[in-house]
């Protein structure tokens, strides 16, 4: 069993230790701290998709505690003294660099050597952010052959025309990135624990075949489809959008941090008259309002996309893998697929 690690009995100061994100949400203490005594290693995740594949890896042999809670956009967190210092305590931190600045910035001061970063295994690429209509839409579709050529690299998306921006962070709206995510999980588990390495990698196989037939039915359903512009909110969908053939128009980029401007939403408007898209795709977190607004102005219907950042009453499924079938179905009707 790893050995605990114990919390400095000097008090830190609540100054050195509350970090601030974008937002003014503060994560319960409760819902980050594990009870004393608790047999098992104590993870430390920073949002819900880390937490469902990490929770379905160590199975009763973990407890694992998530630093974003439900119904709050993980963009927009910020810690409690006590949530850093559960990050500071845990045997393992996992997190992913760039998407949280308060997680980040706990990491790099409290759990510098005993993290993992996802970034690298979800080989995160540039999806085309807030996108418009006048780029070529990708020549390129998903296939189960793709995948096993590893086809997600950079190298395969350098000639797309979308506009260059920040790398999409959505990885786990890609069943197969997903996939690569909990693997390097169960790796880095069996090196914290390697007394339990065999169950992690047990746990984490079979999750991988779940996602593997989550990614095939995605493949299949999204085959054949009539529409390829797909409208959404903000740009959570861009792997979706990459893999399928579809060509995501994002009304706000991969951060859904400002309003959008009346300018931007006039030029929607157009390009969604221009296209004769039918669908405004609204999301849970965000409500409908931007996209009833566009809707209002075209005549398109809106219809709900899940960007799986915590899982709510609201949500359509009771964990990842109902909600992405839940997504998929919404895709197929506003994409009218075959």
């Amino acid at each position: 069993m790893p050995s605990r690690r114990l919390l400095p009995l000097v008090t830190l100061s609540a100054a050195a230790l509350v970090l601030s994100a974008c937002g003014t949400t503060d994560t319960s203490p409760e819902e980050a701290t594990a009870e004393p005594g608790q047999d098992g290693l104590e993870v430390v995740v920073g949002f819900y998709p880390l937490e469902f594949a990490t929770t379905r890896i160590v199975g009763d042999l973990a407890t694992v505690q998530t630093l974003t809670s439900p119904g709050v956009d993980p963009h927009d967190v910020e810690l409690s003294p006590r949530s850093v210092a559960s990050v500071q305590a845990a045997d393992l931190v996992i997190h992913s660099s760039g998407l949280q600045t308060a997680v980040d910035e706990a990491v790099a001061q409290q759990a510098a050597d005993h993290s993992l970063d996802v970034n690298e295994a979800a080989d995160l690429v540039d999806t085309g952010g807030a996108d418009d209509h006048d780029h070529d839409h990708p020549e390129d579709t998903h296939s189960d052959d793709d995948h096993s050529d590893d086809d997600h690299s950079d190298d395969e998306h350098a000639d797309d025309e979308h506009a260059h921006g920040d790398d999409d962070p959505h990885f786990w709206l890609d069943p197969q990135r997903m996939a690569t995510v909990s693997q390097a999980i169960a790796d880095r588990l069996a090196e914290v624990d390697p007394d339990n390495a065999a169950a992690y990698q047990d746990n984490a196989e079979a999750l991988l075949g779940e996602l593997t037939d989550l990614d095939a039915a995605y493949s299949e359903g999204l085959s054949s489809c009539e529409q390829e512009d797909m409208v959404t909110t903000h740009s959570a969908f861009g792997y979706v959008a990459l893999n399928h053939g579809f060509h995501q128009i994002g009304i706000t980029g991969v951060t859904p941090d400002a309003e959008p401007s009346p300018a931007r939403l006039a030029e929607i408007t157009e390009i969604v008259r221009e296209t004769g898209v039918d669908t405004i795709y609204a999301e849970v977190l965000l409500g409908a309002d931007i996209a009833e607004t566009v809707a209002g102005e075209t005549g398109a219907q809106v219809l709900v996309l899940d960007p799986l950042e915590g899982i709510t009453d609201a949500s359509p499924g009771t964990d990842y893998l109902e909600v992405m079938e839940a997504n998929l179905d919404v895709l197929r009707e506003g994409q009218h697929c075959a």
